[in-house]
């Protein structure tokens, strides 16, 4: 993808800026277990380890189906004349799951899981709260 551009890290915004505009679903062929690693490292924070699991994981993420959705996605992009769209359909057909957009994607993808779950416990810990704890019956 936005293979004229020399910096990397402007590279990497273009394509985190694409990704915030493409319809992607993470309940559509993603593996949940595989996109824990990558979530489980934002949540940690450490830049390296988040860079480490990405490129672990996309490639096979994107081998695994997210490729079906990624180019879709993209190719929608494409269509409705987003900012460096064509550069990054070009990019995800030349280098797949090794692509800096397809990496970007995971990124939001496990981002999106992360918030679910701290949601999911959220939700946990409040109705846990209102309900009253009873003795536990001897059957």
């Amino acid at each position: 993808m936005l293979c004229l551009l020399r910096d990397r890290n402007a590279h990497r915004r273009a394509a985190g800026a694409l990704t915030a505009g493409l319809e992607l679903d993470l309940d559509d062929g993603i593996c949940h277990a595989c996109l824990s690693f990558v979530a489980f490292a934002l949540d940690a924070g450490e830049p390296r380890e988040i860079a480490r699991e990405l490129r672990r994981v996309t490639v096979d993420l994107w081998d695994d189906g997210l490729d079906r959705q990624a180019l879709a996605s993209v190719e929608q992009a494409c269509g409705l004349g987003l900012p460096n769209a064509n550069q990054g359909l070009a990019d995800l057909r030349e280098r797949g799951g090794k692509s800096l957009l397809a990496r970007a994607i995971v990124r939001r993808l496990a981002e999106e899981l992360s918030a679910r779950a701290r949601n999911a416990l959220r939700v946990e810990a409040l109705a846990r709260s209102r309900i009253p704890l009873e003795a536990a019956e001897m059957n």
